[in-house]
């Protein structure tokens, strides 16, 4: 039976027309590779080379054998990314849940950075409010989850994955969208927007504690229970709002304007985990470990 190897051996041969350059490319010594040439031509029951003292010629039925090997191999390579594309679509995905409406670049970047390096492993993708994404993650219905922050357990770990800068949310028309940037103190003279504690607990205490930093008191014009109830609400001026830059970046209103502020307050975006009593599943870690190189 002809085997790889030799077929192998015969391309380094025959492309070389040199046995010790042969060997030095396919790392193995002279004598064996000579051997294994022979024992091919043995088993063919043709001659493949013409073998003069100090040079080697192949015969036309070594001609054409180098053709049909070398197809051979590109064949097979075709054959082995099949079947490994076909294992990656068979093979289970890794459950990610999304939480408080988060459409950051960075959270497209995250996803589109696994997909090229990692693409033997899927995603499959869920929406849904962050104390749904808590259970899911506790209940084992995803493996990973993305959010503002959910509220605190021990059976979930809660790591920062990236922060952006906040920025003042203002309808056109509002007196403010004249400054450069905006202190958080003028902001917050002017009936404020809030976002719902029960839907997003965790961007509305980040919100929270970066309001009470800057205003005693603070008048709440309206709860938004998500971000498109959050931007008709400021569009219609009910209020003023806080979004971060991703924020910014994703939404192109024209009826909303954004203004930096003067000071530097930012919102945290965690990735999410469960805390397994027997250590971390080997996709989760390796997802883990990606998410911290786009900090």
């Amino acid at each position: 039976m002809i085997e790889l190897r030799h077929l192998r051996y015969f391309i380094a041969v025959a492309e070389e027309l040199n046995f010790t350059r042969a060997a030095e490319r396919i790392h193995i010594d002279q004598t064996p590779l000579s051997r294994a040439v022979r024992d091919l031509e043995e088993r063919l029951g043709v001659q493949l080379l013409v073998r003069a003292p100090r040079r080697l010629a192949l015969t036309p039925a070594g001609l054409q054998l180098l053709v049909e090997a070398r197809k051979l191999f590109i064949r097979l390579e075709r054959v082995k990314r099949v079947v490994r594309r076909t294992h990656a679509l068979h093979r289970a995905p890794l459950r990610v849940g999304v939480a408080d409406g988060i459409a950051h670049p960075m959270l497209v970047e995250c996803f589109t950075r696994w997909q090229a390096a990692v693409p033997e492993i899927a995603l499959e993708l869920s929406e849904m409010p962050a104390r749904e994404l808590a259970f899911a993650l506790k209940h084992e219905d995803v493996d990973i989850g993305f959010s503002f922050g959910v509220p605190d357990g021990e059976a979930i770990v809660q790591v920062p994955a990236w922060r952006y800068r906040l920025m003042a949310m203002l309808p056109r028309t509002h007196e403010l969208t004249i400054r450069r940037a905006v202190p958080m103190r003028e902001l917050l003279a002017f009936p404020l927007i809030s976002c719902s504690e029960e839907r997003m607990p965790g961007l509305h205490a980040q919100m929270r504690s970066i309001v009470r930093k800057h205003s005693d008191r603070t008048n709440i014009a309206g709860v938004a229970c998500n971000s498109q109830g959050y931007i008709v609400r400021i569009a219609a001026g009910v209020g003023v709002g806080l979004a971060d830059v991703g924020q910014a970046q994703t939404l192109h209103r024209s009826e909303i304007v954004f203004l930096p502020l003067v000071e530097e307050e930012h919102v945290i975006t965690y990735v999410l985990h469960k805390q397994q009593r027997f250590g971390t599943p080997e996709p989760v870690r390796r997802f883990l470990a990606h998410v911290s190189t786009l900090s």
